[in-house]
């Protein structure tokens, strides 16, 4: 993990996130970049071209008076720091500044959304988790400044799921945290008996098994719906992460089927981590 990439808005909530970012950085000897995302409005856009560079120019400023303020921090004074101001009309756009700065990792911070506001608005985090095809992680509360020791990884034992277990691996070996893979089993189509479970897992395990190193443990836990299953047997065990791997549905698609692991990363207590199949 040499590069972690921060989304803020000088809320408390993003201050924890780079309280966050800060731990690995000195834990893992990393450099943090710390992206403010400059909203153009739709009634900003219809205007003339001169009223547009005048108004992006005024909030460029402002923008960096407040990071000069946000970034005045003791927890950051001994780590390579990098600001960035970028406008933009989708906040899609922050996935491609990932890339761009080649970072391992997303850390931002969320409180989540329920109800009708989760219908129809969603959030940045659910839009930076669709889109990411680096590991976000998603903090809620409090910044994260001890070491995880206990963490699930969501799982159907699909051949999907390898590489997005190598990744969780990875990154979770540097914390030398212990990851149980959790499947739940679920009434109606995607019910599976015993015998079909032992069999994709004993595949799923022979698939992804390193020499000379033990094979991660599975439980199994049956609840009406997969993210129930998930959000109790975190709860229940005492977890401190939970990772999601997520296809990152969209449009027509993502509204009619959800996504999993956005409805756990807006109902969880708990971190979560999830990794782009």
């Amino acid at each position: 993990m040499k590069k972690i990439i921060v989304p803020v808005d000088f809320s408390l909530n993003s201050e924890n996130a780079l309280r966050t970012a800060s731990y690995f950085a000195k834990k893992h000897e990393a450099e943090i970049i710390v992206v403010h995302m400059l909203e153009l409005s739709s009634a900003v856009m219809t205007v003339s071209q001169s009223y547009i560079k005048e108004q992006a120019a005024f909030q460029f400023k402002i923008a960096e008076q407040k990071f000069n303020d946000f970034l005045n921090k003791p927890y950051i004074s001994n780590i390579k720091v990098t600001p960035i101001i970028h406008h933009y009309k989708s906040f899609t756009d922050f996935h491609k500044i990932a890339i761009e700065e080649n970072a391992d990792i997303i850390i931002m911070s969320s409180q989540g959304v329920s109800g009708i506001r989760e219908i129809f608005v969603g959030s940045n985090t659910e839009v930076v988790v669709r889109n990411s095809t680096i590991p976000v992680l998603v903090i809620k509360g409090l910044p994260i400044s001890n070491t995880f020791k206990k963490a699930i990884f969501a799982c159907d034992f699909s051949d999907d799921f390898i590489e997005p277990y190598k990744q969780a691996k990875q990154i979770l070996d540097l914390f030398e945290c212990d990851l149980q893979l959790v499947y739940v089993n679920t009434p109606g189509t995607k019910f599976r008996t015993t015998k079909e479970k032992e069999e994709r897992i004993t595949r799923f395990l022979n698939k992804i098994s390193i020499q000379n190193e033990k094979h991660p443990k599975t439980v199994e836990v049956s609840d009406f719906n997969i993210e129930d299953g998930i959000l109790e047997y975190a709860r229940s065990n005492n977890n401190d992460l939970i990772v999601m791997p997520t296809h990152g549905k969209h449009g027509i698609e993502h509204f009619f089927e959800g996504s999993i692991a956005e409805d756990v990363v807006n109902h969880a207590s708990l971190p979560v981590l999830t990794i782009k199949i």
